[in-house]
């Protein structure tokens, strides 16, 4: 670890554990220690080994491999977290926690020895089956309550309450609820479906990479790499968040994660460079949140698109490209724009790493190239590339010194592979369950209809009505859970509207993330102003602000998908990338009011529609916007020359 890195850790004010605890219900787990702990972690491991050997060297029937990985998920939910936050004994699990325990898991692994009786039975199932399946629903609802939170619990509840009051027409009670467990556990439309089944097969040996690639050193590498290649620039420690929360994002799929984990050194710093506290703490937020649509792994849910849009997870991948890129663009310009307002410095030269050794660690990234070749080539499935770039982060590890390999090393990262799983797992589950309700009631098919007549032909109406409702659905919710429930709810709206299938889903998942953003629950803009000391409302706010691409970018491939490489030739992708990233400065100016100098509003106004206009493809409008950025940037040159202008700096 890099002198930098020390020093910016001995000046942070607060515990970090503290604020991922607060921020980060995965957080929330038991304390164990000693012999109990290491008990735990072979048993997480063991979990690990486990969806590694199912899903590389077995065939089995998908419910019998689905029902099995279900019931590991809900044992280790109950042994990993506590019912509540303060129930923090060390090396100590509840009677009624263990009780649960059994009851959960063994509904489970009643379907799993028993699922071709189940299968071959058809809808004649038996009243202790049917609490058998209750069971199974409610510990995986409390395992989720654990580890995930209340709100898609909620969400899931209101569903599962208008099926049993309104939405099916058996007329008695115990009819309906017999109906609703049979579809929800016992078919492959509840919370055996899509999310689970892709879960299980792809995203649990992505989650063991990511935990495999952490303990490389690649994260403190990340770091250093940024600070010498951006950090001695004006205002630097904002920009190497910018460029570490875009690398951190090819492997983690948590916004709090990527907040605390990089923010704990770039946020001292931002603010010892002269950054105000809401600014440092919204630029790591933003940049973190911003991870989860950074290719390759985009948060696991680029999986789960692959599988709902039928197209090949490479293909997912390279279409998030320019998207991601023009994101991490807006905010790298905005925290220029804002460090040359205030006329900060950067890092001084004893501060830096030296770059030549750190370019001798280059090799560092060999797993994630190999990883990206293999998917990009389809030279192997998904799940071996994962598999193939874990040994490689292995092989690796033997060369960074601090970082080798040892057996509790290894035990540590399946352990942690395995915990990470439990949360996104459970997610999964509830998203089938909520997805399962919307499909047996018709909801879905209501919805649609409702918001199709609502909308009319616009489709930018549309659109607004499934930003917002993907927005407050995704307040607390995990991206993969939120993209889940919008891919079945408001993605075929969208198709309805007209708007390709990639399109629209690229589009609820867009409006997902940026929840984690937006006030009032704007969790990875809270954990970053916990760090800064800032003002978390003034921090969500700022981070809305420099997030501005994602609230912009999403309608423009919506409504001309050739940013997503649809219908679309090299020229005309060269030619939207230029223009997109011109036009996403004229925004970012636009919004900081500054470029040479104080802009006046008028030039602001210019300058964002502009902007606006380069973004959105097409000959007329790229004409017009780049004149109007231009005029504008001419403009604030020659204001910048006269005599008697405010130097960068002045308040």
């Amino acid at each position: 670890m890099s002198f930098l890195k020390k020093k910016s850790r001995q000046e942070e004010p607060m515990d970090l554990e503290s604020v991922m605890k607060k921020y980060d219900q995965e957080s929330n787990v038991r304390v164990w220690e000693g012999k109990p702990k290491l008990v735990v972690d072979i048993i997480l491991a063991l979990f690990s080994l486990f969806c590694i050997y199912v899903t590389l060297f077995t065939s089995w029937l998908e419910e019998l491999r689905l029902t099995s990985f279900m019931a590991w998920i809900v044992f280790l939910g109950f042994l990993v977290f506590p019912a509540r936050k303060s129930h923090q004994k060390i090396n100590h699990i509840p009677w009624y926690d263990i009780v649960m325990m059994v009851l959960g898991t063994g509904a489970f692994l009643y379907f799993t020895f028993n699922a071709v009786t189940i299968i071959q039975q058809g809808t004649r199932f038996a009243p202790y089956q049917i609490v058998i399946g209750i069971v199974g629903i409610l510990a995986l609802a409390e395992v989720c309550r654990r580890s995930v939170g209340l709100p898609i619990l909620i969400v899931a509840g209101c569903f599962i309450l208008y099926a049993l009051i309104w939405g099916l027409a058996n007329p008695t009670l115990w009819g309906k609820l017999n109906y609703i467990v049979r579809y929800l556990f016992y078919s492959k439309e509840g919370i055996l479906s899509t999310p689970i089944n892709v879960c299980s097969k792809f995203i649990v040996v992505f989650i063991i990479f990511g935990a495999f690639l952490e303990r490389t050193g690649i994260a403190d590498f990340f770091i250093n790499i940024s600070n010498a290649a951006v950090g001695g620039f004006s205002g630097g420690p904002a920009k190497v968040a910018v460029v570490v929360s875009a690398m951190e994002g090819m492997v983690s799929g948590s916004s709090v994660a990527n907040t605390v984990g990089s923010g704990s050194v770039t946020i001292p710093l931002m603010k010892k460079t002269g950054y105000e506290p809401e600014f440092a703490a919204a630029a790591e937020a933003s940049a973190s949140t911003g991870g989860q649509i950074m290719p390759p792994i985009m948060g696991a849910a680029a999986f789960l698109m692959a599988d709902y849009v039928q197209i090949p997870y490479g293909q997912i991948a390279l279409k998030a490209i320019l998207p991601a890129m023009l994101y991490f663009v807006g905010i790298f310009v905005a925290v220029h724009l804002e460090a040359k307002k205030l006329g900060l410095r950067g890092l001084s030269r004893e501060e830096l790493p030296r770059l030549r050794p750190l370019l001798k660690q280059a090799y560092l990234l060999l797993p994630l190239v190999i990883l990206i070749y293999l998917v990009s080539t389809s030279t192997k499935s998904i799940q071996y590339a994962a598999a193939i770039a874990i040994v490689a982060a292995i092989f690796v590890s033997l060369f960074n010194k601090g970082h080798r390999p040892t057996p509790k090393r290894l035990l540590e990262a399946l352990a942690a592979g395995g915990q990470g799983t439990i949360t996104v797992a459970a997610a999964c589950g509830v998203a089938g369950v909520i997805a399962g309700t919307i499909t047996m009631t018709g909801l879905a098919n209501m919805l649609i209809n409702g918001i199709v007549a609502l909308a009319g032909n616009q489709v930018v109406i549309a659109l607004f009505l499934t930003m917002v409702c993907c927005i407050v659905l995704g307040m607390g919710v995990p991206t993969t859970a939120t993209y889940c429930i919008m891919a079945a709810t408001c993605a075929p709206i969208l198709v309805r509207m007209g708007v390709p299938a990639v399109a629209a889903h690229f589009f609820v998942f867009y409006f997902g993330i940026v929840a984690d953003l937006t006030p009032p629950v704007a969790l990875a803009a809270y954990a970053g102003a916990a760090i800064a000391q800032g003002n978390p409302m003034k921090t969500a706010l700022i981070s809305t602000k420099l997030a501005i691409a994602a609230f912009i970018v999403p309608y423009v491939f919506a409504l001309n998908p050739a940013m997503l490489l649809v219908d679309t030739t090299v020229g005309e992708v060269i030619l939207i990338s230029v223009t997109s990233l011109i036009g996403i400065f004229g925004v970012s100016a636009a919004l900081e009011g500054y470029v040479f100098c104080k802009m006046p509003w008028y030039l602001r106004v210019a300058s964002a529609v502009g902007g606006l206009m380069l973004i959105y493809p097409g000959l007329a409008t790229d004409t017009v916007g780049l004149v109007l950025v231009g005029v504008v940037m001419f403009l604030q040159y020659m204001a910048n020359r006269r005599p008697g202008t405010v130097p960068a700096g002045a308040k």
